[in-house]
């Protein structure tokens, strides 16, 4: 993608359809005159009132408690500098969204148009009282240093400069398993510490709070080495300074142990890494690029222990792991600062969860086999589900133990349980989705290339690294669209199956498709003509190796695209049918719904059938499928037929998978409320446990479900996937947005290196 275009999308997405990137949602109900006189005048006097007798009230009757402040004056923003208030707003959302996703902590951002320190410390401490929380942003230094000590002291509410402490908390959790890893202890290594701003002050001083030694610490800034004997320094660069004979970067690093970089790029050479200690440790974490590229670093010295700030790289030290979970702790017991030893819980927990087994569903989100404690796994990932109910407890119990907390928990447990049900409505599976694909892109033809829309997901899927696009369609169409669209990638490939230049092609899939059905009525003749048809000719291409996955349906209505894919590329080996699962985001996490798009009345076997292909693909999200079999009827209140071939179906798959957890027929409400399923039906193997897939009894009732969940609550639908196909083809509901088509796109990917992985692994039993 062009730079112009990259600014166009970037525009339009921060633009449409709404301006902004969050929004203010009502709690309560507002439906009748009752509601709203019980919202607003005259019932809102009663809380008043109670806050009134108690100021602390206002926790109990507002959303104080679950509310930050993401407060800026723009004068460090990004990599940006000083570009004033409201060209930080943007940012600010940004950060505000974050909260929201990874902590489900509402946020509003303010921007405050004032660089006096005076004037911004008073403006942040008069709007205070509407806040349970406050995040500090891209405010230079060395202002930044003397607003949040101020502030610290003057407001009775947790408050960190997230630039500060968010990369400070992430390297040392990573620093302290690196040391482990190196055999070295953090009282006697040898730091260079390059970069002398917020990040960095902050940094060495939790790392000495870790046991670092001043006299071992060596801080530079763009002028070189931060000695005593330098004027004009500041109180913070004073601190850090030395008397040591030492003026350069290249003199630091002789001998070092450890490298910290919070500079900018290219600034470490290799012959600098080769004067190092014995098992160095290099965090490069300039953004974009950092001081000394990893691949360089890497191929420098084999002993070192490398991380950066970037999502490409092993160790990414990425604020996002921090500042969510700090402040949810910190909320959830009403804490009043957030003190060094709430800031040192949370590094010892991120360094703790390293070490532990890492679940399915991040290996699957990395590609990786068994992610494992050591010099490429020193923090945890981005994506792992275990922080929320790691991170804010460590947190929260510092709080209590260091006497800031108002509020103590005593049920531990039940505050995990508390945390991961907060996440239900994050869409952590796309992301997921989209890193895995990203991992090994594959190549996705596209059967409607000539579409605007298709041609718009290519384009993105191209881009965002997901997939190789193959373009079927009007050469001179697509080229026109792509123009328009600034795409014009040179290793796309456009083909066009009606056009003579492609013959041979064509002469050669349609003699493999009629040695094929030459015995079921098809001539060669006729074989030739289909491979014009894009959908024949598609599904030859992945059938020869010509390419990985299909995508096709966005023009057609889906049992004529369905047709020639059953013919061509058939059923996967043991499949006896196919069907699809559509994935919902809803508020209660990802629901998986089958089958929405095949089997118009399927019998009890076939019933049976899905729910196995269902509980494969879950798998592969790296969830454990917990399935309900849907009926109008619970567990054999009726005997019509309808009920009774869900209940046969459920009988089948307990008698012969008994270890997988499913059960019925059960009415929606029941499958989906435990509290009454446990009441009504505690023998159930669903009680105790949160349902995430609904496996329904015809075609009618899924299709319809699915749609009415994806039209009136706006839930993000992936699907329909296909499976129990031999290969990775996958067809889009008619109209599918881009969205929608990007998404299939990182399904087909994921789909291609699963089945790739299955095939290598026959191969070696054999």
């Amino acid at each position: 993608m062009s730079k112009q275009s990259k600014r166009r999308e970037a525009l339009v997405y921060h633009a449409k359809p709404t301006p902004g990137k969050i929004k203010v949602v009502p709690t309560k109900k507002y439906a009748t005159q009752r509601d709203l006189s019980l919202a607003y005048s005259p019932g809102v006097a009663e809380p008043c009132l109670e806050i009134e007798k108690d100021i602390n009230n206002v926790y109990k009757y507002t959303a104080k408690g679950n509310l930050v402040a993401v407060i800026s004056n723009g004068t460090a923003v990004l990599g940006l500098g000083n570009i004033g208030p409201e060209a930080s707003k943007p940012v600010m959302e940004g950060k505000g969204l974050l909260f929201k996703i990874f902590a489900d902590i509402d946020v509003f951002d303010i921007e405050v148009g004032t660089e006096d320190i005076e004037e911004f410390i008073q403006t942040v401490k008069n709007i205070a009282p509407t806040f349970g929380g406050i995040n500090l942003e891209d405010i230079k230094a060395p202002e930044a240093f003397e607003i949040e000590r101020r502030l610290k002291e003057e407001l009775d509410i947790p408050l960190m400069h997230d630039d500060q402490h968010g990369t400070a908390i992430i390297s040392a959790a990573a620093l302290l398993n690196a040391l482990e890893l190196s055999k070295k202890k953090i009282e006697k290594v040898k730091i260079v510490i390059n970069g002398a701003g917020a990040a960095a002050i902050s940094c060495t001083r939790l790392y000495q709070a870790f046991g670092a030694k001043r006299e071992n610490i060596v801080m530079l800034d763009s002028k070189g080495v931060i000695r005593n004997d330098r004027d004009n320094l500041t109180s913070e660069k004073a601190e850090f300074s030395t008397g040591r004979n030492i003026h350069t970067l290249e003199e630091a690093m002789k001998g070092a142990d450890v490298f910290i970089g919070l500079s900018k790029a290219d600034t470490v050479l290799p012959e600098m890494l080769v004067s190092m200690a014995k098992n160095p440790i290099v965090f490069a974490m300039a953004n974009p690029d950092p001081e000394i590229a990893y691949d360089v670093a890497i191929a420098t010295r084999k002993d070192i222990i490398m991380a950066t700030g970037r999502s490409d790289h092993p160790n990414q030290v990425n604020n996002v792991l921090g500042f969510p979970y700090i402040f949810r702790g910190a909320l959830d017991v009403r804490a009043t600062k957030i003190n060094e030893t709430m800031k040192m819980a949370a590094v010892k927990a991120l360094a703790k969860l390293a070490k532990e087994h890492v679940p399915e569903q991040v290996n699957i989100a990395y590609g990786e086999t068994k992610l494992t404690f050591g010099k490429d796994y020193i923090i945890p990932k981005p994506f792992d589900p275990r922080l929320i109910a790691e991170v804010p407890p460590a947190v929260a119990k510092a709080a209590m133990e260091s006497g800031v907390a108002k509020e103590h928990i005593t049920d531990w447990d039940k505050y995990r349980e508390s945390l991961l049900e907060r996440m239900g409505s994050d869409n952590k599976i796309v992301r997921l989705l989209f890193n895995r694909a990203k991992l090994n892109p594959k190549r996705v033809v596209f059967a409607e290339g000539d579409q605007l829309s298709v041609l718009k997901a290519a384009q993105i899927v191209y881009d965002e690294g997901i997939a190789k696009p193959i373009l079927l369609g009007r050469r001179e169409t697509i080229k026109r669209l792509m123009t328009e669209i600034e795409f014009d990638p040179e290793d796309v490939i456009i083909i066009d199956p009606k056009s003579e230049k492609e013959d041979a092609r064509k002469n050669k899939y349609a003699k493999v498709y009629w040695q094929q059905r030459k015995r079921r009525g098809v001539t060669y003749y006729a074989a030739q003509r289909l491979m014009r048809e894009r959908n024949y000719f598609a599904a030859m291409m992945v059938n020869e190796g010509d390419a990985d996955a299909l995508i096709s349906g966005y023009s057609r209505n889906y049992p004529s695209v369905v047709k020639p894919m059953l013919e061509l590329i058939g059923l996967a080996p043991g499949a006896t049918r196919v069907a699809t699962t559509n994935i919902m985001m809803t508020k209660r996490g990802p629901m998986f719904l089958s089958d929405t798009s095949i089997n118009i009345d399927p019998s009890a076997k076939d019933l049976a059938k899905i729910a196995q292909m269902t509980s494969k693909v879950i798998k592969m999200f790296g969830m454990e499928a917990v399935m309900a079999m849907i009926s109008f009827s619970n567990f054999g209140s009726s005997n019509n037929e309808r009920a009774s071939k869900v209940r046969d179906a459920v009988s089948f798959l307990h008698r012969h998978y008994p270890d997988m957890i499913v059960d019925g027929e059960l009415q929606t409400d029941f499958a989906l409320n435990d509290e009454m399923l446990r009441e009504r039906f505690p023998f159930s193997k669903l009680v105790g446990k949160k349902v995430n897939a609904l496996i329904f009894p015809n075609l009618d009732s899924a299709n319809i479900t699915y749609k009415l969940l994806k039209e009136l609550n706006e839930a993000e639908s992936i699907g329909p996937i296909m499976m129990g196909m031999r290969k990775p083809v996958h067809i889009l509901q008619l109209g599918a947005s881009v969205d929608e088509i990007v998404n299939m796109t990182a399904v087909a990917v994921v789909d291609a290196q699963n089945k790739e992985k299955w095939e290598q692994e026959k191969a070696k039993a054999k």
